[in-house]
């Protein structure tokens, strides 16, 4: 891998323009960020015509886990206790059963599409590979048209971006 690939401003280069599908060019695009004093933990968001459809970070996660009822707790907890369990629950809670994934996911993912064959990325279990998979310009109109079925059991995020790469591929060319 060459040292721009290696810079986030390579790997958006490498996502957006050679491996993005020629209808979706300029309808979608990453973005990262950090914040001060999170100990180098980042912020990672897909846009699809300007708007963020998908963050993927330790908070969405934290946040998907306060959301969820109960958290698997008979009573409410402390601070420490909610942090100490948190890493438990996030091991003991697949890719598969979530909604939300934390910036190491990402790019363990993104490590994952780079260095698969597009067909297992494409019908991989997990939703961030299969999201790099379906945004890629290597998967036609009858791939897509095939995964109809697997679509509907994953999430609505990445339903919402199958529905987007279907209607490009079928109206052709990207928005002006």
């Amino acid at each position: 891998m060459g040292k721009a690939e290696k810079s986030w401003s390579g790997m958006r280069k490498y996502l957006e323009r050679e491996m993005l599908a020629e209808e979706l060019r300029g309808r979608i695009r990453y973005h990262c960020s950090t914040a001060a004093g999170m100990d180098g933990c980042r912020f990672f968001e897909l846009y699809m015509d300007g708007v963020c459809v998908k963050s993927f970070s330790w908070e969405t996660v934290n946040s998907w886990f306060l959301s969820q009822e109960g958290l698997g707790q008979p009573r409410p907890m402390s601070i420490p206790d909610y942090w100490q369990d948190f890493w438990r629950r996030l091991e003991q809670c697949p890719l598969e059963q979530r909604s939300e994934y934390t910036d190491e996911e990402f790019c363990r993912a993104l490590d994952c599409y780079r260095n698969s064959d597009i067909q297992q990325s494409i019908h991989s279990s997990n939703p961030i590979v299969k999201m790099f998979a379906l945004l890629d310009r290597r998967i036609g109109k009858r791939t897509l048209a095939g995964l109809q079925k697997e679509m509907q059991r994953q999430p609505e995020w990445l339903r919402k971006i199958y529905r987007l790469r279907l209607e490009a591929k079928e109206n052709g060319l990207p928005r002006p």
